[in-house]
């Protein structure tokens, strides 16, 4: 019960950040008050019993809209998804939906019907997207875990711009089911919390696995690799450092980090485009025909965009997308994991069409998809997990990927690096950590 109302406290404590679209109060004090009677007769369902967890607001809690961030009338599910299924039932509670860039479709979770999310540390800057308000309410203490979605990278994204952990599983490795598409070969549903430890403990209850997840355990010497040409072309001079320490600790530490190169990267965009515009297009017909007017003009043009990709094109980027995901496999041939950032520049500012990166100006939405969409497209694991700050003390992310299958293993190794990275320590987002 504490935990529960410390984090409604803290909500209410932030109302100006617009983590949240919906709090669910009065379920959650119920649901921990079922929860100590459960525990005081021990019934213990697991490390997650009676922990607060937060939802993106994309995904179907029964009897609470999902409003997808948008003034688009919102679906009314009548049945939980089953993450949010599995996740009652290894005893979570869920607190309330977070805030998000309408529909998903955005990295700064500025578009929203319901205002925009706010960085902790500078309500000017923007959280990342599009599971924005997600990291900020794990950020500020709102909640101690949360669900987000990831279609280009937008659970790793915020979790690199606001310094906590965001973890993309294989894709299909969870059900997308009971929660709104964006584009369905790219989607995946991920936790994301303040420690490798917990994202872990919230995979295995999402995955519903029948054997414990442990991540911590016996260290074995790993190889890592890092993807220099076209993920280490152009970065923030602070973010390109944190990657150099990071890698000189673990060389420090007997793991090998070796340079290798995923061939045809430079085509990932427009690979990543030609899937993304028509499958999110087809959705969101219906609606676009109806109330069009209801969308934010940035995702309305996003998704009208679609309307016009050939279908020569979509399949061409689909046979594009089987010679990349050859590319990702063919590099991690030579060693366990990739290494590299997850964002090329601390968090942007709200409202910037453009940003500074390495000296030249290049557009924000790009930028800040650059270094994850490839995985999306391949369906690789993939973690994002803090590596310090900035200079002036904005949190940097690192990247870590795996082969197709083995995000228990991915999340094994991320242990170690998070040891390296910030000494275990979790969240440096600079909010109550």
């Amino acid at each position: 019960m504490e935990l529960v109302r410390g984090c409604l406290d803290r909500i209410e404590s932030r109302l100006e950040l617009n983590a949240f679209i919906t709090v669910m109060a009065d379920s959650a004090v119920s649901a921990a008050e079922a929860a100590e009677r459960e525990l005081a007769a021990g019934q213990y369902r697991g490390p997650l019993h009676g922990i607060p967890i937060s939802v993106k607001d994309l995904v179907d809690v029964a009897g609470t809209p999902t409003t997808s961030g948008s003034a688009v009338a919102p679906r009314l599910p009548a049945e939980d998804a089953p993450i949010v299924v599995r996740l009652r039932d290894a005893g979570a509670i869920i607190i309330g939906k977070t805030n998000l860039h309408e529909f998903a479709f955005g990295t700064t979770s500025e578009e929203s019907a319901f205002g925009p999310v706010h960085h902790p540390k500078d309500p000017s800057r923007s959280p990342g997207g599009s599971s924005g308000g997600a990291a900020v309410a794990l950020v500020e203490g709102m909640c101690f875990g949360s669900v987000g979605t990831d279609t280009g990278g937008s659970v790793r994204i915020p979790s690199a711009i606001c310094g906590t952990v965001g973890l993309k599983p294989t894709y299909a490795e969870l059900p997308c089911d009971g929660i709104v598409p964006l584009s369905t070969t790219l989607d995946h549903v991920g936790p994301m919390a303040r420690s490798v430890a917990d994202v872990a403990v919230m995979f295995e209850a999402m995955s519903a696995q029948s054997h414990p997840l442990r991540v911590v355990g016996p260290e074995r010497k790993y190889t890592f690799g890092v993807p220099e040409p076209y993920f280490c072309d152009r970065l923030h001079p602070d973010v390109r450092a944190a990657l150099e320490r990071t890698r000189q600790a673990l060389v420090a530490a007997g793991h090998e980090v070796r340079r290798v190169a995923i061939e045809h990267a430079s085509r990932t965009a427009d690979v990543y485009l030609h899937i993304v515009l028509p499958e999110a297009s087809w959705y969101h017909a219906p609606m676009l025909s109806s109330d069009p007017d209801r969308y934010s003009p940035g995702v309305r043009l996003r998704l009208e965009m679609g309307r016009y990709v050939l279908a020569e094109d979509y399949v061409r980027a689909m046979h594009l997308r089987e010679i990349l995901r050859a590319a990702v496999n063919a590099a991690l041939q030579s060693c366990d994991v990739l290494l590299l950032p997850t964002q090329p520049i601390p968090a942007p500012e709200l409202g910037a069409t453009t940003v500074d990166v390495d000296g030249s100006r290049e557009p924000v939405r790009a930028t800040m998809l650059r270094l994850t969409q490839l995985f999306n497209i391949t369906g690789h694991p993939a973690i994002s997990l803090p590596a310090g700050t900035t200079g002036d003390g904005w949190p940097v992310g690192i990247q870590l990927v795996g082969q197709s299958g083995t995000t228990n293993q991915l999340l094994h190794v991320a242990a170690i690096v998070e040891r390296y990275s910030t000494g275990g320590d979790g969240s440096v987002g600079g909010g109550t950590g």
